[in-house]
């Protein structure tokens, strides 16, 4: 009896490896996807209008000096300065505190980031 026992324990053991390999099979035998081209990422070209040196006057020139620089440069130093002397409101992240030289530059006590641009355009010849 123990070797009939055996025999039926060899016969599923082999079932069992026969069908391993079956299942994997299946899971390799799926096609990859065939992989597109790389594309070449070509480095921006930054707009020449932005680039180009610009005179900051008045009130900006106070808060970042009276050298000409690109108007990119122009809002960096802006927002350093914020940064540096802590005037993004807390609350609402959008809303500049101005302090004396900034109200001179805004000609109010908040301004919006986004308007930020446009009210210190006067400034820049």
């Amino acid at each position: 009896m123990a070797t009939k026992k055996a025999k039926k324990a060899k016969k599923s053991a082999k079932k069992a490896k026969k069908a391993a390999p079956k299942k994997s099979m299946k899971k390799t035998a799926k096609k990859a996807a065939p992989k597109k081209a790389a594309k070449k990422k070509v480095a921006r070209k930054p707009n020449a209008a932005f680039m180009a040196p610009k005179m900051p006057t008045g009130p900006l020139a106070a808060i970042i000096g009276d050298r000409p620089m690109p108007r990119t440069e122009i809002t960096k130093q802006i927002w350093a300065y914020i940064k540096r002397n802590k005037l993004q409101d807390s609350m609402q992240k959008r809303m500049i505190n101005a302090d004396e030289k900034m109200r001179a530059l805004f000609g109010k006590a908040r301004a919006d980031m986004f308007e930020m641009t446009k009210l210190v355009n006067k400034y820049i010849k």
